[in-house]
């Protein structure tokens, strides 16, 4: 478009970006997009036959916009158009940007489901709508034929080819492509399709080459877990989630957590390189399964973007994680990752390439990048607060103004181990419960049945299933609904005098247990249990006050509670266990697997990846374990919901018990608050 249009040419809106411009009459629809920046795929180079950039014309007086579009001011459907709907079919009020052309001013709605043999969507993975420009492209074009007047070579006319009709000028070729390259030119006549890779401002790289048209482009966006490896399969070309697949990740059975594996390690000679195959086989394992749901080639998959926690994140890169182990916790690389995916084992095409966001400190990973690029607490004005909580929990804190982090170290609490009746989230775990605070009697919930344990079915529901264990969720709801039932106190300490009032309040030694589930098995929750809850709560709210502090607020405006465990989290009873600080509950919400959402954005867009990059480099990085004020925060935190800080909006919603005097030492008398000191000393060190 020229730089100064002339205000009587036609005036072209595209829809939904809102992106507008006056071209002279003739220009055709895909030109002025791409002169606008609005996304409309094309594969085939304009020749009508790829269908990827269909549109719709709106008709009508558009009075916001100053616009009446009509049929009537776009140009007949021509030859090619027609040809490609007798071959392939052009649904009804579409039309192939690339074949028509601008009569009269329009709007041009760019349909999001446009594409062409589009995989049905079996499991989608977000529903955030992310603007395409990833770092493959699918290039078709015609190369001369070789002539006896001009020896060039078959690449170098290629070459040529590519940069007259797409711009691409002298891109790297490997090797491994030459060998076949003749034969791929005359397969269809000289017609190829170029899948070309380009991120940041480096050379542009041929990846693959077909013979004739190819339609065909999928990347997989990856968040391997310390526990979970979650995998999506996304088409390149549409934005669309073909398929989603995830597995328990199989390095737990070298050591249940992080530091357990890093363990492994130094006192295994060959701990690091069974560890990277047994992610990476994990890794296949997914690209096949959702390969096979979608019904997609392997061999088409052409990029792939992974996030993880430091640890995972050195493992699958095939790097000893040792030093992650021990203070002062040094990446071997913190920057962003770029490799051919074949380095990594990838099952996908030869060509592939792999992506690996940057890792914010030693233990605030890519993971929590990818949470942070998905979430955008740098894209905004209030001070949102984003938690992922793990055995190691990863806390980010800020705004557009400033952004801080940390971790903490929460342990598997919260995951069921060290719970004496915990356990993973499994049908017939126990998943929500409810005590009445006056007969101190429990109702509960199982995963696998939708039924409480006061209906009608459950005892059936219950037999089936088994009522196992405590899961994740439930443990939270349990602790806090004994909190609000009178059973704990606010330092954590079960009343003993309530037995005689309750048979559920039960004698174990020198302290007591409440009786969740009387049944096979018994499910207790004792003294211990309790003790190991606040242990983790203290040390997440402790890293998360330190944050606070050094952001200089007293109280945040939106928590977002990332993960798996978080998306099953309640955040009313995350704010009564003192998990959380005091929000406002509507400002509060689970965000599911941020992670994966961070990775998928970056798969799909690279000025993401140049975001996230650029964002990392910003991020303040605070090391708890350098922090004297920590151990008095986490002493602090130990309490239900917590010693000092008050919670006025969780208050406005429920009714919370008295809050004890912060001069009374523990109720036991048996020096809970030294404990605490110590453990708290123990946790940073």
């Amino acid at each position: 478009m020229a730089a100064d249009p002339d205000p009587r040419d036609p005036l072209v809106l595209f829809m939904p970006s809102g992106k507008r411009g006056r071209f002279p009459v003739g220009t055709n629809l895909l030109d002025a997009a791409r002169q606008l920046g609005v996304h409309v795929e094309s594969v085939c180079g304009g020749r009508a036959t790829c269908g990827r950039c269909q549109v719709e014309i709106q008709d009508g007086s558009f009075a916001k916009f100053g616009i009446t579009s009509s049929q009537d001011h776009i140009s007949a459907r021509g030859g090619k158009e027609e040809r490609y709907d007798r071959v392939r079919g052009l649904p009804a009020g579409r039309r192939l940007s690339c074949s028509a052309t601008v009569l009269g001013d329009l709007v041009v709605d760019v349909p999001q489901d446009t594409t062409v043999n589009a995989q049905v969507i079996r499991k989608a993975a977000s529903d955030r709508v992310i603007a395409r420009d990833p770092a493959i492209r699918l290039c078709y074009v015609e190369v001369e034929p070789p002539d006896m007047h001009q020896p060039l070579g078959d690449l170098d006319r290629l070459k040529a080819v590519l940069a007259l009709d797409w711009g691409i000028r002298d891109p790297v070729v490997p090797l491994r492509l030459l060998p076949g390259l003749q034969k791929t030119l005359r397969r269809e006549g000289w017609g190829v399709t170029v899948a070309v890779h380009q991120d940041e401002d480096a050379r542009p790289e041929i990846t693959a080459l077909w013979s004739g048209l190819h339609n065909s482009a999928y990347g997989i966006a990856c968040d391997i877990g310390s526990t979970t490896i979650a995998l999506h399969l996304v088409s390149l070309l549409s934005g669309r989630v073909v398929a989603s697949a995830g597995a328990s990740n199989p390095q737990i059975r070298f050591g249940e957590d992080l530091m357990s594996r890093v363990s492994y390690v130094m006192m295994n000679t060959d701990g690091r390189a069974a560890m990277t195959q047994a992610v990476r086989e994990a890794v296949n394992g997914l690209v096949a399964k959702v390969c096979a749901e979608g019904g997609v080639d392997p061999d088409d998959i052409l990029d792939a973007v992974f996030v993880a926690n430091p640890i995972m994140h050195h493992l699958f890169l095939g790097i000893d994680p040792t030093e992650l182990g021990q203070a002062p916790f040094a990446l071997a690389v913190s920057a962003a990752v770029r490799s051919p995916a074949a380095e990594l084992g990838l099952a996908a095409n030869a060509g592939a390439r792999a992506y690996l966001l940057p890792c914010i400190a030693g233990h605030v990973g890519a993971d929590a990048a990818g949470a942070v690029l998905a979430e955008g607490p740098h894209r905004q004005d209030r001070m949102m607060l984003l938690v992922d909580i793990g055995t190691n929990a990863e806390i980010v804190l800020g705004n557009a103004a400033r952004t801080v982090a940390a971790s903490s170290p929460t342990g598997p609490a919260f995951e069921g181990a060290e719970i004496s009746s915990g356990q993973r989230a499994a049908p017939g775990a126990i998943e929500r419960v409810r005590i009445d605070p006056g007969t101190l009697e429990p109702r509960l919930r199982i995963i696998g049945s939708d039924l409480w344990s006061d209906d009608p079915g459950f005892a059936e529901d219950a037999a089936r299933l088994g009522v196992t264990g405590i899961c994740g969720s439930a443990i939270i709801e349990v602790v806090a609904e004994m909190y609000l039932a009178g059973i704990l106190s606010a330092e954590g300490v079960i009343d003993g005098t309530l037995a005689a009032r309750s048979p559920r309040i039960l004698a174990n030694g020198r302290t007591f247990s409440y009786l969740l589930h009387d049944g096979s098995p018994r499910i207790m929750v004792t003294q211990n249990d309790i003790r190991a809850i606040q242990l983790a709560k203290a040390a997440l709210y402790a890293g998360i006050r330190l944050l606070m502090e050094k952001q200089g607020v007293a109280a945040v405006d939106c928590i977002r509670l990332a993960g798996a465990f978080g998306s099953f989290i309640d955040p009313k009873y995350a704010m009564v266990l003192g998990l959380i600080p005091d929000c406002d509950l509507s400002g509060v919400r689970a965000v599911g697997n941020a992670a994966g959402a961070g990775a998928m954005m970056a798969l799909l867009n690279r000025g993401h990846r140049r975001e996230i990059e650029e964002t990392v480099r910003r991020i303040e990085k605070i090391e708890t374990a350098l922090e004297p004020h920590f151990q008095q925060l986490f002493v602090d935190a130990m309490a239900l919901p917590h010693k000092v800080d008050a919670f006025p909006h969780l208050a406005r919603t429920m009714k919370l018990p008295a809050r004890p005097d912060p001069g009374e030492g523990p109720s036991d008398g048996r020096g809970r608050a030294g404990r605490a000191e110590r453990m708290a000393r123990r946790r940073r060190g």
